[in-house]
């Protein structure tokens, strides 16, 4: 970070600081509002929505302002370029959103520096909350999904694995996760595929998995198109036909059910929330976010925006809405509370997502929709990058 951009923080911030309360509290949420990742934004978009129209506008007396800005794509110069826009232009006293952890690596020196903290809906990558002190999480790591997966999979008798992932931090945290927890089990892998993050075609792939004759399959796809071509090839390749299970964790998100339905059938994944999960909150929230944005999906991104809005709410409550970070960070680690997904917390050590993983499976319901219906529940799961980065 630059001299000059550090002197403008502190000369913006101090200003800000002079006011001592806000009336007006804003929210800058980064997010992809364009591309072919628009259905996450406008999920996030609709969920701090369906969020203020269940719980006010207001949180301790002070009116919160939630301000969008559109990051199509992985592009950590214009990530860093918006928050500091956000932070010195508009004010913001909170950062939030954060589809991809390039971008969220580029905020995070930003949010050090100018003490402001960024709650990340989405990036996954199990090491980010160590580039800041004033990072949060309201997602997941891939850790924390994949190591129950590989537990389910020993339940069941899985035998052998290959792993086929997208080359990258989270796929690299689920592959080490899910490959170390099998092995250890008494699984055994038969090989690791990485795939590059641009791959659009996984035939290939898919028939080297084939040759190999696992048990099972364990997946993670960077979500989107490259998601759907994954699951493509798995069926094109006669996988599900041999009997090869397909284990993942977002693979058949609920954008992706609706786009892909009949593919997705029998397929099970591990994941901290379903739309069907069920329980008055989540009725509730889903239904609120059909009220308020018509277009927009329930999918998991519906409980990392909700949740993430919660905690902002909640330390603007502790601070009273003054530009405090560093209360604000003290006042969100160790707080639980009932969210859409079932209970969460927020670890008070490592300030990583504590939270239930639910194994899934893609069924059609009564009427007929294709739903991920939860059957088998591993209760609040840590970060287990952490727990296995230690144990080295």
């Amino acid at each position: 970070m630059t001299l000059k951009l550090v002197a403008a923080i502190a000369v913006s911030l101090a200003t800000l600081a002079l006011q001592s309360r806000a009336d007006v509290i804003k929210v800058g949420v980064i997010a992809p509002m364009s591309g072919s990742f628009s259905a996450v934004g406008q999920t996030w978009e609709g969920a701090t929505k369906a969020y203020q129209k269940l719980n006010g506008t207001t949180a301790g007396g002070h009116t919160i302002e939630v301000i969008y800005r559109d990051l199509p794509d992985i592009n950590p110069a214009q990530a860093k370029a918006l928050a500091q826009e956000l932070i010195i232009k508009e004010g913001a006293q909170h950062i939030a959103g954060l589809y991809f952890t390039p971008d969220t690596l580029a905020v995070a020196a930003l949010a050090q520096e100018a003490k402001v903290p960024v709650v990340i809906f989405n990036a996954s990558t199990s090491s980010l909350l160590e580039k800041s002190d004033y990072l949060l999480r309201t997602s997941y790591t891939l850790p924390q999904m994949a190591v129950p997966v590989a537990k389910y999979a020993l339940e069941k008798n899985v035998k052998n694995v290959v792993s086929l992932v997208s080359d990258f931090g989270p796929g690299l945290d689920a592959e080490k996760a899910f490959n170390t927890a099998f092995v250890a089990g008494g699984g055994k892998l038969l090989e690791a595929i990485r795939a590059p993050l641009k791959t659009t075609d996984f035939g290939p792939l898919m028939q080297r998995v084939k040759a190999l004759k696992p048990d099972a399959l364990y997946v993670f796809g960077p979500g989107g198109p490259a998601t759907y071509a994954m699951i493509k090839a798995y069926n094109e390749a006669g996988l599900k036909a041999a009997g090869v299970r397909f284990l993942g964790t977002g693979e058949t998100d609920e954008d992706q059910l609706r786009a892909i339905g009949p593919e997705l059938l029998g397929i099970e994944t591990g994941m901290f929330y379903s739309a069907t999960h069920n329980s008055p909150l989540n009725n509730a929230a889903v239904k609120a976010l059909a009220e308020v944005a018509p277009k927009a999906i329930p999918t998991v991104q519906l409980a990392n925006a909700y949740d993430g809005l919660h905690v902002i709410y909640h330390m603007v409550k502790a601070t009273d809405g003054k530009r405090d970070g560093p209360k604000g960070l003290a006042a969100a680690k160790g707080f639980s509370w009932e969210s859409p997904r079932g209970p969460v917390k927020i670890d008070p050590a490592s300030r990583e997502f504590v939270q239930n993983v639910y194994m899934r499976v893609v069924e059609k319901d009564s009427s007929g929709r294709f739903v991920n219906r939860e059957f088998r529940t591993f209760e609040m799961q840590p970060d287990y990058g952490r727990i296995q980065g230690a144990a080295k």
